[in-house]
């Protein structure tokens, strides 16, 4: 089916632009960007149209790009690692990575007359950045260990690749779904553990026996925004593999073609789903399907506890282990990104892999390479056994290279969280999870203390402050949290996480 026209009169400006030209477009202008400098360009093409190709402007850094790559499943391989540290190397300073709560990369610093040789250099690694930002589908996230974990229940990597190539045209880029109304995420889960976070995607398979015949129970409609947070909804429909891709479009296209576009708080899926009503949206994903969809079976296998697959674990290859390292809050340095890649060549099979929780998980590595491979000096800094509250603490990018933050998050997380374990004994993980602003990046919600970021008064002047998040769960039993004390001065938060951790938690006080 193709693509509804809307009026233009009816059309905010961000549909206005989108109108005017495809996103996709500036692919073929990089080399005139790099030629005439970010100062010179059209302000639609660099503040938003080169987020198509993944290429973020970012006002608090101007002329210093960041750039989102696109890594199916968390997976990537040594040799790529090593060509996006070689591009954040040649930045100093200004260059770093963040590993994000999508599976996926983000680089800093970049120079728009660096672009075409970064383009060319992704080419010939087989990387990736295209419809990364904007009104796009996102990095599509699957279990970090698929394919390895002895007790998984399908390998999920092929079917979260073929998603991707058919929404990208295999990393060219695909104008059938360049223009949705908002953007979209999508998780396909093929364990017991619900490593994906199914219930705060747009459209999540997640695993469900038919009869004996393994397939997919399918939520829709999770998200998270300034506006309004909800968790995923049963669709009343279960699919065998072979057919995520094709009811993967079909959804898409159902919401390319009737999702809402006037107002931009209410343009993602959930809103669609609102105005049809859930009976009628399936129906209208059978129609695009061109065939009848099965009904979901009672019960999924989402029947475990959240892992954090920190630590080493023995694979359902024999002699083979994955080593779960957990990298404090994603941030990321050139030379942390070389040895990731050295330790993945020469102790694994060259393949490294991202979770939602921003760690890295080294896979392959023999038994008889264990002993040395623990004795690495990155594993000081990136250790396999953190303390407990370090080892769940995630955090967005924050004010210091996001201009939609209102606070400062990822410093400030890592040294309050060091000041209360050097107070505080606990005996398991609390995840508390630090975001700049409402749009949720980090994903607070989910956490069992969330801290959202705002701007509150205190004595007269304007000071960074959080919201405070509880109740958030993840697991066999997801649900959101919700907010139960707002404008707390980051000067007096540490105070108030102390209690909350002694009296919920089951915290100690040091002697």
């Amino acid at each position: 089916m193709t693509s509804t026209a809307t009026p233009t009169a009816s059309l905010n400006k961000f549909e206005k632009f989108k109108a005017e030209k495809d996103g996709l477009a500036v692919k073929s202008e990089l080399e005139h960007f790099a030629r005439i400098g970010w100062e010179a360009m059209d302000e639609t093409d660099r503040d938003h149209r080169l987020k198509w190709v993944g290429v973020f402007f970012r006002p608090v850094t101007p002329g210093k790009f960041m750039m989102r790559l696109r890594m199916p499943s968390g997976i990537l391989t040594a040799s790529q690692m090593r060509v996006l540290a070689e591009v954040v190397q040649q930045y100093g300073e200004d260059g770093n990575a963040d590993i994000t709560t999508r599976q996926n990369i983000q680089l800093r610093g970049i120079r728009i007359e660096d672009l075409p040789e970064i383009f060319n250099r992704f080419n010939q690694v087989g990387l990736t950045s295209v419809q990364s930002g904007m009104d796009n589908v996102r990095n599509i996230t699957g279990s970090p260990v698929a394919g390895i974990d002895a007790d998984e229940l399908f390998d999920t990597r092929e079917l979260v690749q073929q998603v991707q190539d058919m929404i990208t045209s295999k990393g060219e880029g695909n104008k059938a779904f360049s223009n949705l109304p908002r953007k979209f995420n999508i998780a396909i889960a093929g364990c017991r553990d619900n490593s994906v976070h199914a219930e705060i995607n747009d459209l999540a398979f997640v695993p469900a026996f038919k009869n004996g015949t393994f397939g997919f129970n399918i939520l829709v409609g999770g998200f998270f925004s300034a506006k309004r947070c909800d968790a995923a909804i049963p669709l009343n429909t279960w699919v065998p593999p072979e057919d995520v891709v094709d009811v993967s479009r079909a959804v898409l296209e159902v919401f390319r073609d009737q999702g809402p576009r006037s107002n931009r708080q209410k343009a993602r899926l959930m809103w669609l789903i609102d105005e049809l009503g859930l009976e009628n949206f399936r129906a209208l994903v059978e129609k695009y399907l061109c065939k009848p969809l099965q009904p979901a079976v009672e019960k999924d296998e989402i029947d475990w506890e959240k892992r954090d697959h920190l630590g080493v674990y023995p694979q359902k290859q024999p002699g083979l282990n994955y080593v779960g390292l957990h990298v404090p809050v994603g941030r990321l340095f050139a030379q942390d990104m070389f040895d990731l890649a050295r330790i993945a060549e020469v102790y694994g099979s060259s393949e490294i892999r991202l979770t939602v929780e921003q760690n890295v998980i080294i896979p392959n590595i023999p038994n008889s390479r264990m002993e040395a491979f623990l004795a690495e000096p990155l594993l000081e800094k990136f250790s396999t056994s953190p303390q407990p509250l370090t080892k769940a603490l995630v955090s967005c990018t924050g004010s210091q290279f996001c201009n939609f933050a209102l606070i400062e998050t990822k410093n400030r997380a890592v040294a309050m969280i060091q000041e209360l374990e050097a107070e505080l004994s606990l005996t398991q993980p609390v995840r508390i999870h630090w975001t700049g602003c409402p749009n949720s990046c980090a994903q607070p919600q989910v956490a069992d203390i969330g801290l959202m970021g705002t701007k509150v008064r205190k004595n007269g002047k304007t000071v960074e402050g959080v919201d405070l998040y509880m109740g958030g769960k993840v697991g066999k039993e997801a649900e959101l949290g919700t907010c139960v004390q707002k404008s707390i001065p980051c000067e007096d938060l540490k105070p108030v996480l102390r209690d909350l951790l002694i009296q919920q938690f089951k915290a100690e006080i040091k002697n």
